[in-house]
Parts: C-alpha cells; structure tokens; sequence
C-alpha cells in the first residue's frame, strides 16, 4: 500500500479560513495518490485559543507547577480539536476522512510525560481505514502508554509523529507544510538576501535544526534518515511552489564529484539566549562538575579544553544551576552571559582550507570578536556578543553565498 504522508502545523490549521486551504492540497494530492495519512498540530500558535502554549496556561494559571501528566492531558487536546475540524470539513467537500487520536493510531510511547519517545507503531487502524477509503487524519505531537496514559512527545513533536507514522507505514515521501517556501539559507527576518534551498542532505539539516533553524525539529531529520524517507518542507500557502526537498547525499552524487558545481555554503543558523563559561580547574575537579552536569542533564557546547582552563558555552536557561555547581568545587570561573552562536553549515567544511580565515576577515572588518568557535564535518560555529549577532549572520552569508 502506497501511501502519502502530510503534515500541516500549527499556522496552517489556525482558522476555518486556512483549514480550507489544507482541505485544498488534499484534494489535489488525491488525484495522484489513492492513500493519504494526514498528522495535524494544534490550532494556531501563542495566544490563540486553542495552541498548546494557551492550553498549558489553563493549568499554569491555578497552579504553577502542574503535573507532567495532567499537563499532557490538556495539551492533546489542541491536536484532536484542529483534526475533528478538518476531517469534519473534508467530509462536508464529499471526501471521506476519519479522525484518529495518536493511542488511537497506535502510537506506543514511553513514560516520560511532556518529552515521551516513540517506542513503536501499530499501524492496523490506519490502514483499515485507509481501505475503506478514507483520508486519515492523525493527531500530531501525542501517544499513549502500554498501560493507557495520554502522553506528549515535546517540542516538534508532530514532525516526528509525521514521519514516525510515514515509517510504520512504509511511506517513502512525508511532505512538511509550513508558512515558508522550504529550508533558507538563513531566517529571512535577518538576512534579507537568504534563498530558499532546492535540496539538502539529512546531516546538513540536522546541524541546521541543532543550530536554530526552527523549519523542522531535528528528532525528525534523524528519523527520516533512518528510515530512508525523503523529506519535503512546503507552503501550505505557496502549494505549487517545489520546496526544499531533504535526502541522503548520494541522491546528489554526480554533483558533489564536480567540485565546479558544488554551493560551498547550505546556510548559515543562529542561536541567542547563549552563555560563555570559563573555568580553570584541574582535571580531576572538572571531571567531578562534569559528572554533576551529566545528572542534571544540562547540555554543553562548543566545547574548548586546554590543560588547566576550559571554556564552553550553554543555554541560558541552565546558567544559574551551571554556577551553583561551580561554587560548589571552589573553583576559579569566569561568567559572559549575552553571547549568540552563528553556525556556517555546508559541504565538508573542516576539509576546506581557509575557511575559519575568511570568516575572520569577515568578522574583523565589522569589528566583532570572535569569542570562541567549534567545527564538526560539515558546521563551522562562532561565538560572539548577541549585539553582534545579525551583523555575523550577514556577513558570514555574504561571504559564502557568492
């Protein structure tokens, strides 16, 4: 069985007006494709009255530290009001579709209330009612225990719904609809001059998503990757536009053999709301912070180690429990709270001479210090004062985009 897989996020579903808009695409894709599972997110974002963000406020309003559990009973319910309204509208068109919550589905997840992992999909419902006839719409972002508990997958939980759901299905396309034409080469709400990509490769876009880039959630790249599914990002708004299709490398392989063809530069992300640490400790000591960090699960990056003093940067978010343990050890630190990470991606950029040259050039004819940086095969990330940061974006991307 042959199937499609389309999800339509939050913005697409906002309102009667742009549900009307998804039922549209549907029917066009129903010309070419006799199975068609949809994945739904919530209605709207922020401030709209049925989004998850005012769905967690009903709770957070009487209490303000909710359980987990009863957090993901009430956020489950943003998905299930947008799909009954659009499986309603698409049979009121005269075409057949059913509405399935995610334990309906078959999703099976962990325990882990509000950031719970897929541990498998049955997929039987679907496909029945995929024979009958029917357009499947499923709710995104949701499953349920073996034992019964509605839970919820965290943030972008939808895109990994959709593409979790193309896998169980044997779908070799999951199309992603958006308010954007695909994946730019840089947030269009700071680089004016950013394009949209035609194609990139799981790993480029993984780093793009690690990195900032907010198109589609990373869990979902990994698991596409994984499972050989070709993504496509489109606008739901822009139907006939192609998009930024996302695949393995070697779809690509005569192109990336001609050195003369290849766009050196996929795009360039950025992260604010980061923070520099500094720490002079000996091993042993760092080793200790380190093990403690580990427990707490606070994430570091952009990592530096030299013999006695290391440097690494963290959100935010985690600064004062960073500090608090740092306190702990008695040990020397130095704290830069208002940093950003500006992150080139691109084909092998480590195995490209002077690269890091030239975007030092870049940064010293702005007068932007480079605070620290970190590479990996195909990422290049720098470290500057988050009021440096739109002018690195730019210059940065416009030093690699010719």
């Amino acid at each position: 069985m042959e199937v499609l897989v389309q999800k339509f996020g939050g913005t697409s579903v906002a309102s009667y007006e742009k549900m009307k808009e998804v039922c549209k695409i549907i029917e066009a894709h129903k010309e070419k494709y006799k199975n068609i599972a949809v994945v739904v997110s919530a209605m709207g974002r922020k401030g709209a009255p049925y989004a998850t963000d005012t769905l967690i406020s009903m709770c957070t309003n009487i209490n303000d530290r909710p359980t987990k559990r009863e957090l993901d009973m009430i956020m489950s319910c943003g998905e299930i009001i947008s799909g009954t309204i659009l499986a309603t509208m698409l049979d009121s068109m005269g075409i057949p579709a059913t509405f399935l919550t995610g334990t309906q589905a078959g999703i099976i997840t962990t325990k882990a209330f509000s950031n719970a992992k897929i541990k498998k999909i049955n997929p039987k419902k679907i496909q029945r009612e995929l024979a009958d006839g029917k357009v499947v719409i499923i709710a995104g972002f949701q499953g349920g225990t073996e034992d019964g508990e509605i839970t919820t997958l965290g943030r972008g939980g939808s895109d990994t719904s959709a593409v979790a759901i193309g896998k169980a299905l044997g779908s070799d396309l999951v199309q992603i609809y958006t308010d954007v034409d695909g994946i730019m080469t840089a947030d269009p709400r700071i680089e004016p001059d950013a394009k949209v990509l035609k194609y990139a490769d799981y790993d480029e876009v993984f780093q793009m998503a690690e990195n900032g880039a907010k198109v589609i959630h990373p869990r979902a790249v990994e698991l596409a990757k994984n499972a050989d599914i070709i993504l496509q990002i489109k606008n739901t708004y822009n139907p006939n536009y192609e998009g930024t299709k996302i695949g393995p490398a070697n779809v690509l392989k005569d192109v990336y053999e001609d050195s003369s063809k290849v766009k050196f530069m996929s795009a360039v992300a950025h992260k604010d709301k980061i923070a520099q640490v500094k720490v002079i400790a000996t091993e042993d000591i760092f080793s200790r912070i380190l093990n403690e960090m580990e427990d707490r699960h606070i994430n570091m990056d952009m990592i530096n180690f030299l013999t006695e003093k290391k440097a690494f940067a963290l959100d935010v978010s985690n600064l004062d429990e960073v500090e608090n343990i740092l306190k702990q050890h008695d040990v020397e630190y130095e704290i830069k709270p208002d940093c950003a990470k500006v992150t080139l991606i691109g084909n092998k950029v480590t195995e490209t001479p002077g690269v890091i040259a030239k975007i030092m050039r870049a940064l010293n004819a702005e007068n932007i210090t480079l605070l620290q940086s970190s590479d990996s095969y195909n990422s290049l990330s720098c470290l500057v004062d988050e009021k440096d940061m739109v002018t690195t974006v730019h210059v940065i991307h416009n030093a690699f985009s010719a």
